[in-house]
């Protein structure tokens, strides 16, 4: 009797079916484990959503405060040095205002008006 399923047909399917799940499991490896995993032993994040690779971005370089300041001390630092800057703006206005009103003094002192 001459059968479809034969021992040595199933052995070549079942082999064959073998060999793709195991190349399967080689290319899920390489592709979709393997850079995550090169990702993070590179000190960078993957991103999962997107895979890629991404650096991360340490946050003094974008906010410009100092390492280990909180946003309040920040704030407040820069507050002041605003109002040190705006009390220096005022004071040079002040001699500025002085200086011009003693030079009209001095012209009005020498031309008698």
């Amino acid at each position: 009797m001459n059968r479809f399923l034969t021992m040595r047909r199933l052995s070549i399917l079942f082999f064959g079916l073998f060999a793709v799940c195991v190349a399967g499991a080689f290319a899920f490896q390489r592709f979709y484990v393997a850079p995550a995993d090169a990702c993070a032993q590179s000190g960078r994040w993957w991103y999962e959503e997107g895979r890629e690779c991404v650096q991360p971005i340490y946050l003094p370089d974008i906010t410009g405060r100092p390492a280990g300041v909180t946003r309040a001390e920040a704030s407040n630092e820069q507050n002041r040095q605003l109002l040190a800057i705006e009390d220096r703006l005022a004071a040079e206005r002040a001699a500025r205002a002085a200086a011009t009103e003693r030079d009209r003094a001095d012209y009005a002192a020498k031309t008698g008006k």
